[in-house]
Order: structure tokens, then C-alpha cells, then sequence
């Protein structure tokens, strides 16, 4: 069979397609892999249709809470179907918009289909087969299904079929308790549907901070169904829909709903795409394995993105693809830094971390400070009635570096952004205390953390 070669094939026009960019200004014959939907996860299952819909259960659950600040609001409407549909419109829109830029790219070839390799970096796609100088691998992951006693009896929903639902659900059980469930479990609440999350470990997030997870199921548990320590057994048929069992014994429950969401996890696409048949090794939870120069086990492969399975957030892909262009392009030897990269989870209220948990920081046997303020301590929280929500610093006693920070309320993905540069550019304090903040804004929960520190 006839191999088409290329100075480097990139698999994933997600996160990828920061190297498809590098590499052609370079004048490199680029070869792009793809089997959909174009973009990756973030534009079409996950990141940006899932923040829109949230916008609006952000809007309802504000107005329901308006009363606290003596305004009384009422939701009149909530068109379900319209809301589901500007998503559906600008994913359609932006899968346009990438469609068009890759026709009009010069030395880019698109083989759109599942890919496999084959041999050493050569892939086959569509029965065609391709052979790279250098391979980016951003293949990402889907939806992890786990085995479960019935499952393959029902239908399920999952972080991509949710997104093309037309009607809302009277009754959804949500299967996990990570970010998607937290994320879905605010939205659909706040559209009127009746949400039960079952989590088989003792708390939500786990990643999380535990001070902050605590205070997240409090919150959820005002607006729906939380049970954690509830592994799910089984599930079955039931006259109004599914049933999920969970607990054995005395915990023994069984939650009945109208739909389930799926959202225990994810898992990594490697098997699909048969990288061992290219010499790159994976990890024990099928992950490929990479150093922090983005470098796989096999020379001039390299892996970005959820395809590493390191951090699986769309801005540390979109840091390590720039990294491993520059690495193979420029020989430059950069290093991935994952100490400071930020993550934030849209549930209500909204959480945003960077470093370090405080469970995670005690294990590594340094002395630490712990500053802790809430919302209502500063001007702007008493303003907005903000009761509950609180920032969190985790600092290095003697040397004063930041090895983390937690926020969890409103604005909260904003707020963290401050510390985010401060550990990136050196990690100490004094890079907050040398700022001057306005007052009063809820972003004086930064100085008031740290200034805090005991």
C-alpha cells in the first residue's frame, strides 16, 4: 500500500490545532487526523455548550436569590428548547467557521475518519496510509462507561447526548460526583428538573480542596438530591424511567428518575488509536506517557492534551501544545510546569483552584500557613449578601512561596486569576502584597487570604 508522507502528522483538531497553526507558519507539510466532531471536546461537548447553558441557570438561580439583597424576582418562562438550541447553533457555527480555515490552508492536508497506526509513525485513515516525521498525538478522551450490572439495558445520557436534548427532563440521576456532575446538577435544577447526584465517595470534587467540597454539597443539597458513599450496584428499567441502586444493607437506596446522566469520568482515546503499534507506552490507566517536555517514549512522538491525561483542562492543552511545537520545531528544551495552572468548576456557587489542596500540601512534610477569609469579611461580600463563600491561601512557612489557593463563590474563576500570575511569576506573596487593590471589590478576598496566614 502506498504511504503518503509528511514533515508531521497531527491527530486531534482540538488543542492540535495550536501545532497544525506553528508548524505550517514554519512551512511544514502538515497532515491533520481527525475523526469529529472538528475542534475537539471543548467547542463541542464540553467547555463553551456547557458554560452557555449554565449562563442561563446562572441568570434564574440569581433571580431566585435576589430577595437577600431586598429585591423580589420572579421568572416568568424558561424556554428549555431555545436555550438548548443557541449551543446547538454555535457549535454548528464554529465547526463552520474551522471547516472553512482548514480548506483554505496551504500545505495542510485534512483526512477526516478514525485513525490507527499501524506501524512506526505511520497511520492508516480511511484506508489510506500516512507517514509522519514527527506525530503530535491530542486524541483526547470520551466518556468513561463503567461496568455496571444493567447499564447497557437502559439509555443513558452523557456529557455529549445531554447537549442535544429538546426536552427537560421532570426527574434526572446523575451517576458521579465530579465536575460535570456538579456543573449539570446546577443546571438542570435550576431549569425545574428534579436532580438526585449519587457519588461512590464520601465527598464531592474529590480533587478539590475538602473545606470546599464540604461547603458545595451543603449548597447543592438546598436546590437537590445529594448521596455520597453510594456506589451504584445496578440499574434497571422502571415505569417512569430508571432506577439506580445504590449501597448494600442498610445503605442499600433506589433512585428512580426519568433519565440518568453518566458522569463518573473519562477515559483516554490510545486504544483507538492503537499507539503501542508506534512504540509509545501508556500509563496504567491507558493514559501516554509523557515527560514534561511532552515527549512520548518514542522519539519525535509527542503528546498533548487529554490525550496524556495529565491535567484535563483545555487551557493546560492548549500550554502544552504550544510547548511540545516548540520543543520539536526549535529543539528547545522547556519544561511543563503544572504548579500553577488554574481550574474552575461552574456550579453554583463556583469554585476556582490553583496549587496545592491543604490535605496535599501537609503530605509533603513542609510547615505551612493557611489564610482563610470569607466573602461577607470584606465590603463587596456584605454587599452582595454573600454568607457562605470563602478564599482560601496555602503558603510555605520561612520561604512565604503560594502553594495554593481555593476560592469557592461568586466570581470565583476571576478572583483566582490574581494568584494564578503570582505563582507563575515566582510564587511568593510579595508579588500580591505589591499590587494595589481596589476597594471595595470582591477581589480584596486575595490580599485579606494572605494577610490572614497563621
Amino acid at each position: 500500500m502506498r504511504v503518503k508522507e509528511y514533515d508531521v502528522i497531527v491527530i486531534g483538531s482540538g488543542v492540535g490545532m495550536n501545532i497544525v497553526e506553528e508548524t505550517l507558519e514554519h512551512g511544514m507539510d502538515v497532515a491533520l487526523v481527525d475523526k469529529g466532531p472538528l475542534g475537539g471536546t471543548c467547542p463541542n461537548l464540553g467547555c463553551i455548550p456547557s458554560k452557555m447553558l449554565i449562563a442561563s441557570a446562572d441568570r434564574i438561580v440569581e433571580a431566585q436569590e435576589a430577595k437577600r439583597i431586598g429585591v423580589t424576582l420572579k421568572v416568568e418562562d424558561i424556554d428549555f428548547l431555545a436555550i438548548m438550541e443557541r449551543q446547538r447553533q454555535w457549535v454548528r457555527e464554529n465547526q463552520r467557521h474551522m471547516r472553512e480555515g482548514i480548506k483554505a490552508a496551504e500545505n495542510l492536508d485534512f483526512y477526516e475518519g478514525e485513525g490507527h497506526f499501524v506501524d512506526e509513525y505511520t497511520l492508516e485513515v480511511n484506508g489510506e496510509r500516512i507517514k509522519g516525521g514527527k506525530v503530535f498525538i491530542a486524541s483526547g478522551s470520551r466518556t468513561l462507561v463503567p461496568p455496571i450490572k444493567g447499564l447497557d439495558t437502559v439509555e443513558y445520557l452523557t456529557n455529549e447526548s445531554v447537549l442535544q436534548l429538546t426536552k427537560r427532563p421532570d426527574s434526572l440521576i446523575i451517576m458521579g460526583g465530579g465536575y460535570i456532575a456538579a456543573e449539570y446538577g446546577h443546571f438542570f435544577a435550576a431549569m425545574g428538573t428534579k436532580v438526585t447526584i449519587v457519588e461512590m465517595a464520601e465527598r464531592l470534587v474529590l480533587s478539590e480542596d475538602i473545606e470546599v467540597s464540604h461547603l458545595l454539597q451543603e449548597e447543592l443539597l438546598s436546590r437537590m438530591a445529594v448521596y455520597t458513599s453510594a456506589p451504584v450496584l445496578e440499574v434497571k428499567k422502571a415505569p417512569e424511567g430508571v432506577t439506580v441502586v445504590t449501597g448494600e444493607g442498610k445503605s442499600r437506596r433506589e433512585h428512580t428518575g426519568q433519565s440518568v446522566l453518566l458522569a463518573v469520568g473519562r477515559r483516554s482515546n490510545a486504544d483507538v488509536l492503537k499507539a503501542d503499534k508506534t512504540g509509545v507506552a501508556l500509563d496504567s490507566r491507558g493514559y501516554i506517557k509523557v515527560n514534561e517536555h511532552m515527549e512520548t517514549t518514542k522519539k519525535n512522538v509527542y503528546a498533548v492534551g487529554d490525550a496524556d491525561g495529565v491535567q484535563m483542562f483545555t487551557h493546560v492543552g492548549n500550554r502544552e501544545a504550544v510547548l511540545a511545537a516548540d520543543v520539536a520545531i526549535h529543539g528547545a528544551r522547556f519544561k511543563m510546569d503544572y504548579s500553577a495552572a488554574p481550574h474552575a468548576v461552574y456550579s453554583h456557587p463556583q469554585i476556582a483552584s490553583v496549587g496545592l489542596t491543604e490535605e496535599a500540601a501537609r503530605k509533603l512534610n513542609k510547615k505551612l500557613l493557611v489564610g482563610r477569609v470569607k466573602y461577607f469579611d470584606v465590603a463587596k461580600g456584605e454587599a452582595i449578601m454573600e454568607t457562605k463563600g470563602f478564599a482560601k491561601a496555602i503558603v510555605e512557612e520561612g520561604t512565604d512561596k503560594i502553594l495554593g489557593f481555593h476560592v469557592i463563590g461568586p466570581y470565583a474563576p476571576i478572583i483566582i486569576q490574581e494568584v494564578t500570575n503570582a505563582m507563575a511569576s515566582g510564587s511568593h506573596i510579595d508579588a500580591i502584597r505589591a499590587g494595589m487593590h481596589i476597594h471595595p471589590e470582591i477581589t480584596e478576598l486575595v490580599p485579606w487570604a494572605f494577610s490572614r496566614l497563621s
